[in-house]
């Protein structure tokens, strides 16, 4: 006799882990100490968040009116500094009335950054779309080109600042740097006992001292080893200083990316009959760089930020401009603080930007290596 079929009590779905609750309970009260330190965070927040509103937005002045400020000081921000000295923040010593051309050569620059990011557009037309475009910046900046007059005013590079020089020098350095950075993490893994000495020699040099002292080295002693009469402009000397000195931090983590490759990619590459350069661009180097895009992403976020060390050599770029610009004016000069929340939020959305572009690129990887 055959026993009585009893289904089983139905269940209750399954929690769903997609969604703003599902995040908030698996990040933020995940376990016991979670809790207590997301309670302690919305604690602190009810505490100073209200103070902060009254001083950044209540009761602060955004007009450009420096008595008004002297009025609501310790009260309320004083936004107008920004207000009053944003475009020479922005553009430094650039002359007033030819400020439109910063601005144009930068936007290209950005524009040209942005498409270099999107995968659409990687081929080789992007290589002459990067020549014509910094041809057009320098043109644009400089008002002449390799010597000939492009029917604009000549402004020197000593007169360029703000947020188009920091752009320019971290695309720059960042551009040059990473094929230099490959080249050298290949060399310190050669056989060649003198390749290998002399890219050694080259990280561990640049390594062991501050970028300051690269940029002086690059600005006051430099020239002195020139031919009489024969100094490179200041612009190019920084350039190069920074793309050597980037250029050592990131061949190690190029170094580490590539020591992340087992032995036998190396055989199986030699087995099919491919050369040394054939294995590295086809089968290693792609490997090894997708091992490390968080290292180079963080190196250039440092490039980024470590732009702002030329004003140290009289090139004012964003930081620099910010205090020449309020430093030099009296009645603006107590308002620092807010000048100072102004660039860093300017900082903080590039910044920003690379590291998200830097998590997109690692989970296109994470779902190419899945495939």
């Amino acid at each position: 006799m055959s026993a009585t079929f009893t289904p089983i009590a139905a269940r209750p779905a399954p929690a769903s882990s997609q969604g703003l609750l599902a995040w908030t309970k698996a990040n933020l009260f995940g376990s016991p100490a979670d809790t207590v330190i997301t309670l302690v965070i919305l604690l602190a927040l009810l505490m100073f968040l209200p103070r902060a509103i009254e001083w950044t937005w209540i009761n602060a002045v955004f007009d450009r009116n420096a008595e008004l400020c002297q009025q609501a000081r310790g009260l309320g921000a004083c936004w107008g500094v920004v207000t009053e000295k944003y475009r020479v923040i922005i553009f430094g010593r650039y002359p007033f009335d030819e400020q439109w051309r910063p601005l144009v050569a930068t936007g290209l620059m950005v524009a040209l950054l942005v498409v270099s990011c999107i995968r659409l557009f990687w081929h080789r037309a992007l290589v002459v779309l990067w020549a014509v475009v910094l041809l057009a910046y320098f043109g644009l900046m400089s008002g002449s080109l390799f010597g000939v007059s492009l029917g604009l005013s000549h402004v020197s590079t000593d007169q360029w600042g703000g947020l188009p020089l920091t752009i320019m020098l971290s695309t720059l350095s960042i551009v040059m740097a990473f094929p230099l950075a490959v080249l050298v993490a290949l060399g310190r893994r050669s056989d060649m006992p003198a390749i290998r000495s002399l890219c050694i020699t080259y990280v561990e040099l640049v390594r062991g001292v501050p970028l300051i002292s690269v940029l002086f080295m690059a600005s006051f002693m430099f020239p002195l080893l020139m031919p009489q009469g024969t100094t490179p402009d200041v612009l190019l000397r920084v350039v190069v200083g920074i793309t050597l000195f980037a250029a050592a931090y990131l061949a190690e983590i190029v170094r580490g990316g590539l020591q992340a490759i087992p032995r036998g990619q190396f055989e199986a590459a030699a087995t099919l009959g491919l050369s040394y350069w054939q294995t590295q661009y086809k089968v290693v180097l792609p490997q090894a760089l997708a091992h490390v895009v968080p290292g180079i992403m963080n190196n250039f976020i440092a490039i980024f930020k470590d732009t702002s060390l030329v004003s140290v050599v009289s090139l004012y770029e964003l930081s620099g401009a910010m205090k020449m610009a309020v430093e030099g004016d009296a009645n603006w000069r107590p308002f620092k603080i807010e000048a100072y929340l102004f660039i860093t939020l300017i900082y903080f959305l590039f910044c920003f930007a690379m590291s998200r572009y830097s998590l997109w690129v690692e989970r296109q990887l994470a779902r190419s290596h899945a495939r």
